[in-house]
């Protein structure tokens, strides 16, 4: 049953009074509307600007008509001495369900009782959820979904025909990338979807799939506003990082998995991966190149951000996260450094916190169990030790890939890489030699030795050449012999564990 029929029969069933909570009220009012004309019910609407008004009035003609209902109790007055049939939607009411309201509240215990025996029912619609505890038993809370697939395919297609007309705006879109731009634009309202699809169409004057970096900004500003999650540029692709054979075939399988074909053809959304291995050896990198190859956005998750001063606040913020990372789907999210973030939550250790950390824990765990948005989470880690053992088991996460540091092939793959970036080419430099030399080096160290390199290349007022690369790799310490023992005992747990993120050398 979707919104739209279980909406209709809690009206049929005459509940008294349902809160749904949605920004739409647009989308609302043409819900009840066309229930309104299946059951034969007038409609009405009213706002604290407004007052109590039949449902379609131009807001020219609002201007004079029923000032006295502005005030909620009068406009509830008015909803006991309707006699037909009717559907009352109350716009933003929430802010008069306070504490210091006693009026209202109790105004609306008293007219849910007579409405259980009529034909009328009160909607209330509002972005926050406010219910007194004495309306708890009298009101039923829906939470209106955002538009699906089907609803922005509609959209697009009453938009593609408007266009059509204007000869100046051309519509380049095959049924594949009509799927790819539809896909995109999951997570936005009715209302943002058909302002980005403007947008695009004002500002190239066509509609392609190529337009879909103005969607992703679309939804940067919904992120912005929240505050809780970082919106993530990315200006990295599997170009740029070295190696990583198999993790980036995993990926690149699963980079159709959101479309409707993929789901026609029975494949779920994929769930998310669990990145383990050296510290510099990519796994941020690799978190960042995945939203590149699928084109979503990279939504970043600060734990620490998370945890705040007052009780049940921390819970709080990482649940309003979650719906924010779900409102942008498809999109990525980036959990950096997991490990930190939930060193001890089930130890004594939590205890020191009242256990918030813990809790904050199973919130996500929990989430991560049942997410049915299209949210792909990389987490990565340096320390198992800290990792909490709910986090490994299967059906939370898809994956566990172990990063270890580069092997020959891969260290001369990451000075290419970096060398190439610097403006240099490849070709011109031992990158052979350099690779054997910098045995044990991990990719942030092979970067820091060219950037040293390019220093004292600098220095001399001569261009860069293989022997500045080699002395500052000879001149380094890589952490792998600083923290032989650590990585030793990591590698251990990772055999039969984690699959490993390269392929054999």
């Amino acid at each position: 049953m979707n919104f739209g029929e279980n909406l209709e029969t809690l009206i049929r069933a005459r509940y008294p009074i349902l809160y749904v909570v949605s920004p739409e009220e647009t989308r609302v009012q043409e819900l009840l509307g066309q229930i309104a004309e299946r059951r034969q019910k007038n409609l009405y609407e009213w706002s604290c600007t407004t007052g109590l008004l039949p449902s379609g009035v131009s807001i020219q003609s609002q201007k004079s008509k029923n000032s006295p209902t502005r005030e909620p109790l009068a406009a509830l007055d008015q909803v006991i001495d309707q006699v037909e049939p009717a559907i009352f939607l109350f716009k933003d009411l929430h802010p008069f369900l306070g504490k210091s309201n006693h009026a209202v509240i109790r105004k609306l215990k008293e007219i849910a009782l007579q409405l259980k025996n009529s034909f009328k029912t009160i909607v209330i619609v509002s972005a926050i959820l406010e219910v007194p505890s004495e309306l708890e038993k009298e009101i039923t809370v829906l939470n209106l979904p955002l538009p699906a697939l089907e609803d922005l395919s509609a959209l697009l297609d009453r938009i593609t025909e408007e266009v059509r007309r204007f000869r100046q705006v051309r519509v380049e879109l095959s049924g594949e990338e009509r799927d790819r731009l539809v896909q995109a634009a999951l997570g936005l309202t009715l209302g943002e979807a058909e302002n980005v699809f403007a947008r695009i169409l004002v500002r190239h004057e066509r509609l392609s799939v190529s337009e879909i970096s103005e969607i992703l900004e679309e939804k940067r500003q919904i992120v912005r506003k929240n505050g809780l999650l970082e919106y993530c540029e990315v200006l990295e692709s599997f170009e740029n990082v070295a190696g990583l054979e198999n993790l980036k075939g995993w990926l690149d399988k699963r980079s159709l998995a959101f479309t409707a074909e993929a789901r026609r053809f029975g494949l779920s959304a994929p769930r998310g991966v669990l990145l383990i291995g050296v510290q510099g050896c990519g796994k941020s990198l690799s978190a960042k190149a995945v939203a590149t190859l699928w084109q979503v956005p990279l939504l970043r998750f600060d734990i620490g951000r998370m945890f705040g001063s007052f009780v049940g606040s921390s819970e709080e913020n990482i649940r309003r996260a979650i719906q924010v990372a779900e409102s942008v789907a498809p999109a990525i999210l980036w959990v950096d450094e997991i490990d930190k973030a939930f060193a001890g939550a089930n130890s004594s250790l939590s205890a020191g916190d009242g256990g918030t950390s813990a809790r904050v824990l199973g919130t996500f765990l929990t989430w991560l169990s049942e997410k049915a948005a299209a949210v792909f989470v990389v987490a990565t880690a340096n320390d198992i030790t800290n990792l909490p053992a709910e986090l490994l088991r299967k059906g939370r996460l898809d994956e566990i890939f172990f990063v270890d540091l580069p092997n020959l092939r891969e260290r001369a793959e990451a000075f290419a890489i970096h060398l190439r970036k610097r403006g240099r080419d490849p070709g011109n430099f031992e990158v052979g030699s350099l690779a054997k030399e910098s045995e044990g080096f991990s990719g942030a160290e092979i970067e820091e030795a060219v950037n040293s390199a390019l220093h004292d290349a600098f220095h001399e007022g001569t261009d860069l050449r293989s022997e500045h690369v080699l002395g500052a790799v000879r001149q380094s310490v890589p952490l792998s012999k600083t923290m032989a023992e650590q990585l030793s005992r990591l590698r251990e747990w990772a055999v039969g564990r984690a699959r490993p993120a390269s392929s054999a050398d």
